[in-house]
């Protein structure tokens, strides 16, 4: 397949400062958690991919475990990077992740040295890359020294397999210690990945916004939908084909309560009256905080990722759209 990028994919992208740095990243990027696995249809991603960098999306976000199984989603993105985008891998922001369940035995998982930095060369190995250009802790581990982990980031950045590091999961008093630590070490901490969205808070109670923009480090959210509780999907019901159906899925029934359905319903009034669906609004809704560089989407289509991208043609909010979000959310 010969595929040639949109000579106009820069034209209508917003591109924020990460942090203190000289990157830029998207306001939307694109993760590759669910939907290019080994059970996924293999087009179905490469046709997402591909929409997603003709449209602005120069970040790619990965990590060891994504698939199913764990493993394959790097394996894909690095054969769709090898035949359609290795001229374009200049123009890409690719990022991986060490942190969950890998192997068997006492070093597969967490954040020690040995297991970051194996993982690592596995990634690289999987994507046919010689380097990522950030490599995260995905979640802090509480029996390393964060001085361990730390070190392993720094070292990947100095040998030159991985450009940047960056956190994952870190509540505010560690990301703080982190960022020190490294920073010691002659290596800048570019960015955090928290999970944030309307319905989960907890980075505006942590304190960790407010550890960021105080520290010049970046953030890029995921989950802006609560995994597809901010759409339109739970206004009523839960339809048989949604994630919510099935009981093995992360989202769970016991999370539609009825006061959250309330709420989901008063949002959804107020996104009609701006012009946007729900899951839109809940996009731009996190864009509205210059601490928030990225927001990180998921796709299952092309249609619905063009959706999403839709979200970036109506970011302002007024003070009065703003407080009546408060008053929901509360």
């Amino acid at each position: 397949m010969n595929y040639l990028a949109n000579d106009k994919r820069y034209e209508k992208m917003t591109y924020r400062r990460c942090g203190e740095s000289g990157i830029q990243l998207p306001a939307l990027s694109l993760g590759l958690w669910h939907n290019f696995g080994s059970v996924d249809v293999f087009e179905n991603g490469r046709s997402i991919l591909h929409h997603a960098f003709d449209n602005g999306i120069t970040h790619f976000d990965l990590a060891n475990n994504y698939g199913p199984v764990p493993g394959s989603a790097e394996e894909t993105f690095g054969r769709i990077l090898a035949t359609d985008f290795k001229p374009y891998r200049d123009e890409m922001i690719i990022s991986t992740k060490a942190g969950y369940l890998m192997w068997p035995g006492p070093y597969g998982e967490w954040g020690s040295r040995k297991y970051l930095l194996a993982s690592l060369d596995q990634s690289l190995k999987r994507m046919g890359l010689e380097y990522v250009d950030i490599f995260y802790s995905h979640r802090p581990d509480p029996d390393t020294p964060l001085e361990e982990t730390m070190g392993a980031l720094a070292h990947a950045v100095k040998q030159g397999k991985a450009l940047y590091a960056g956190i994952s999961n870190y509540p505010a008093d560690m990301t703080q210690k982190a960022e020190t630590i490294l920073r010691d070490m002659g290596v800048p901490l570019l960015i955090h990945q928290p999970r944030y969205n309307m319905l989960d808070r907890w980075v505006e109670d942590d304190g960790l916004l407010d550890v960021l923009g105080k520290r010049g480090v970046g953030s890029i959210a995921f989950s802006p939908l609560a995994q597809g509780l901010l759409t339109n999907k739970y206004l009523r019901d839960i339809p048989s084909n949604s994630r919510m159906a099935n009981p093995h899925g992360f989202l769970q029934k016991d999370a539609l309560t009825p006061e959250v359905q309330s709420k989901l319903n008063k949002l959804n009034n107020l996104a009609e009256a701006r012009g946007q669906s729900l899951a839109q609004m809940s996009i731009a809704w996190l864009l509205k905080d210059t601490r928030v560089t990225s927001v990180l989407i998921g796709a299952s289509s092309v249609e619905q990722l063009s959706n999403n991208l839709d979200a970036l043609n109506n970011t302002d909010f007024s003070t009065d759209e703003l407080s009546k979000i408060e008053n929901i959310l509360k």
